[in-house]
């Protein structure tokens, strides 16, 4: 979906990107000059 208002104009993010707004870097209790770019680690779980 990018490249619209929505979503600042960017292109879309390559695979294993998920992108966030400032609200869910602060919620996430990342600082600030960490914002933009992080190795992030998940897994399915039940």
């Amino acid at each position: 979906m990018g490249c619209n208002s929505d979503h600042d104009y960017q292109p879309p993010c390559p695979n294993n990107i998920v992108d966030a707004w400032k609200v869910v870097w602060k919620a996430l209790g990342v600082i600030e000059s960490d914002w933009g770019e992080m190795d992030i680690y998940w897994s399915d779980t039940n």
